[in-house]
């Protein structure tokens, strides 16, 4: 059900317009939808499993899923989004990837849903224009707050599936702001250091050889990922190449960052799982 602070409809006629001309194992689909005066619902495929978000975080969750499980949802995300950016007749920009958007069915196979913030482009459009930042603060490409590192385009979804990325290989929020050590605070860039300072990152306890190496291959696609220059991150296409290919293939990107304070204002706080409101008022 849409809530009344959209009665106005535009997130519902984004929604249906988006979702009802994809088909993708990847992708939730759509069965119908209802309109009676101002009240709006969407009908989806049901999802046993519910979100993401209450798998990953390890102080949060009931059933831990194995890192094999996680890779494969992480893999399923990426080429869920990959369709929406190259597979259709329209490119489709999500903006609002985020762990509470990718849900599970009863095999735990991940469907990216809530496309009410979607905007859709003609395929050969590189830069688009938007009226205002839309997404969810944490997860939001730095572009679509500082205008002078490149323009807006397919690269912001590119950039958030990182952060969710990031998240689900370190099984913890992005931020903390009560981090045993300080320079963990801010989660990606104490992965930089320690991977570039030769360390392994320790995820999990027990984790045996081939978790290390899948929770690296993740992380080292999360670097690429999260540039702060959108021309330096990767397509999606290139980023299912990764995450399918070996991990001694890949190289380790330059820092993502370019100063402390870039890293506070995109990183967004504890608090930070709003959506932008000011999105709400954009044309689809």
């Amino acid at each position: 059900m849409l809530g009344k602070s959209k009665a106005n409809g535009q997130d519902f006629i984004s929604e249906v317009a988006t979702i009802g001309r994809i088909h993708h194992v990847n992708i939730m689909q759509l069965i119908g939808f209802c309109v009676e005066g101002s009240k709006r619902a969407l009908v989806y495929e049901f999802m046993p499993n519910g979100s993401l978000n209450k798998y990953i975080f390890l102080s949060e969750v009931h059933t831990l899923l194995s890192y094999d499980q996680m890779f494969d949802i992480a893999l399923g995300v990426a080429r869920g989004i990959e369709y929406l950016h190259q597979g259709c007749e329209m490119q489709i920009l999500h903006f609002d990837i985020k762990p509470h958007n990718i849900l599970l069915d009863e095999n735990f196979t991940p469907k990216v849903s809530d496309f009410g913030l979607a905007k859709l482009y003609p395929t050969n459009d590189s830069i688009v224009s938007l009226t205002a930042a839309r997404g969810t603060l944490g997860y939001m490409a730095p572009e679509l707050f500082y205008k002078n590192i490149g323009g807006v385009s397919y690269k912001a979804d590119v950039y958030s599936f990182g952060m969710l990325l990031m998240e689900m290989a370190g099984r913890r929020k992005n931020v903390n702001a009560v981090a045993e050590h300080s320079s963990q605070i801010y989660f990606p860039t104490w992965v930089y250091d320690q991977l570039q300072n030769g360390n392994d990152v320790e995820i999990l306890e027990e984790a045996t050889e081939e978790e290390k190496k899948i929770g690296k291959k993740m992380i080292i696609v999360v670097l690429w990922c999260i540039q702060m220059k959108p021309n330096d991150r990767p397509s999606m296409n290139k980023v299912v190449q990764m995450l399918e290919g070996e991990v001694e293939c890949l190289q380790m990107p330059s820092k993502p960052f370019l100063s402390a304070l870039d890293e506070t204002v995109i990183g967004g706080g504890e608090n930070s799982n709003q959506s932008n409101e000011s999105s709400q008022s954009s044309q689809f």
